[in-house]
């Protein structure tokens, strides 16, 4: 790469800074428990290879590309694939981010703009590191059909992935992303930290759909914020049904532009000792913005769910509503809910939240069995009805995909 501008400098300077700063939230992971991976020398995985295949499509990313616009695959850091659809040819723009930060003389307007290189170890880490993840632009005025698909698969053992990504809705645009976080069964140990950042145009929409796919010792620690400018949307869905080691993450959403608009929804599922702290924060500044959060958490197993959620409105003129409702399955697990509602001098802002905590009923198990089923299968249909995808309002092209795999998690997690 050539020389670092001055302002990347000034990050790494601030992130040398930060190297020992502890995460306000979730466990304080030693990252000196894993080993740090040279860029490049992950072991050699090749496309075909059919338990990679299978390991993606967990975390719904499908490598035949069926239905997709483009697709972009990691491995450990390694690029396996980088590819745009001959149907999307001129409307999209899909590398690694290295390449893009050398082509691209405008980094400095993206490049740890939205996060803050400072925040804690995790994007210290990170931002010490040869950059690492993909880069995705959605050119002016394109309205791109077909679903974009990223994969980053973590396949080293005991090892740390580093990404940090870069998506960009350019104005007017409009498109879907699909981002499957997953581990190959090759990985029993590892830790996976993910620094994204969202730029949403004047008038672009982005629909950005992650599921993650992890194991019992993988830690994840993903840093995300968004920035939406005058009349753009941005749609976040998250999706965690299997077990992981421990989980934090609460990504930030700035509504910067008159009539913005954005949507975060979670479900999430916790399984054996899983140990999950998840949650958002939208920060409403435009003229008549508005926000929507919903997130659905069932704590299974001896798992920890902590769901966090804040809405902070700095104009008058926004509305916004949070709601978290939960469900315990298991007498060892822990499940707490944690909204907040911030006005900052904007007496006629208008936020609202709700939040709930329930039992599986057991006269809905009873009733299923008196139908047939068995106790397990009961289970597993009240799991999945209250963990309903369709909740999401998901593309077309996205709600079967995920629907497949919410029909098979739900009976795995139950017996968790």
């Amino acid at each position: 790469m050539p020389p670092l501008p001055v302002y990347l400098k000034e990050c790494a300077g601030r992130a040398e800074k930060a190297r020992n700063r502890a995460a306000p939230l979730g466990p304080n992971l030693d990252l000196g428990r894993y080993r740090a991976e040279p860029h490049g020398e992950s072991p050699p995985r090749k496309l075909d290879d059919q338990v990679l295949r299978e390991a993606a499509l967990s975390a719904g990313v499908d490598l035949s590309e069926e239905n997709r616009g483009g697709t972009y695959l990691q491995v450990d850091h390694s690029v396996l694939c980088r590819n745009v659809r001959e149907a999307c040819e001129g409307q999209v723009e899909i590398s690694p981010v290295a390449e893009a930060l050398e082509r691209d003389p405008r980094a400095e307007e993206y490049w740890w703009k939205a996060v803050a290189v400072d925040s804690d170890k995790y994007t210290a880490y990170t931002a010490l590191q040869a950059p690492k993840g993909y880069f995705i632009r959605i050119l002016p005025g394109c309205r791109v059909d077909l679903p974009l698909q990223t994969c980053l698969l973590l396949a080293a053992e005991g090892s740390i992935q580093d990404v940090h990504n870069i998506i960009i809705a350019e104005e007017g645009s409009t498109a879907q992303v699909i981002t499957g976080c997953a581990v190959h069964p090759s990985a029993k140990k590892g830790l996976h930290l993910g620094v994204s950042e969202f730029y949403i145009g004047r008038g672009a929409s982005l629909t950005f759909t992650m599921i993650h796919s992890w194991s019992g010792g993988i830690d994840v620690r993903p840093r995300s914020a968004a920035v939406v400018e005058e009349e753009g949307t941005f749609v976040s869905n998250y999706i965690l049904m299997r077990p992981v080691r421990s989980l934090q993450m609460y990504p930030v959403t700035t509504l910067r532009g008159a009539r913005s608009r954005s949507r975060f929804q979670a479900i999430v599922m916790g399984t054996g000792d899983s140990r999950i702290d998840i949650g958002s924060r939208t920060v409403l500044e435009g003229k008549a913005c508005r926000s929507e959060t919903l997130s659905r958490a069932i704590a299974c197993g001896r798992s920890s769910i902590t769901v966090r959620g804040q809405l902070t409105a700095r104009t008058d003129d926004c509305r916004a509503h949070l709601e978290c409702r939960g469900m315990i399955a298991s007498g060892e697990a822990r499940l707490r809910a944690v909204p907040e509602l911030d006005a900052e001098g904007v007496p006629r802002a208008e936020l609202s939240h709700e939040a709930a905590i329930s039992p599986i009923a057991e006269e809905e198990v009873a009733y299923l069995m008196s139908r047939g089923m068995t106790r397990e299968e009961a289970l597993s249909a009240i799991t999945r009805g209250f963990l309903n995808v369709a909740l999401m309002g998901l593309p077309p092209a996205l709600q079967g995909c995920v629907e497949e795999l919410m029909a098979v998690t739900p009976a795995e997690g139950s017996r968790l």
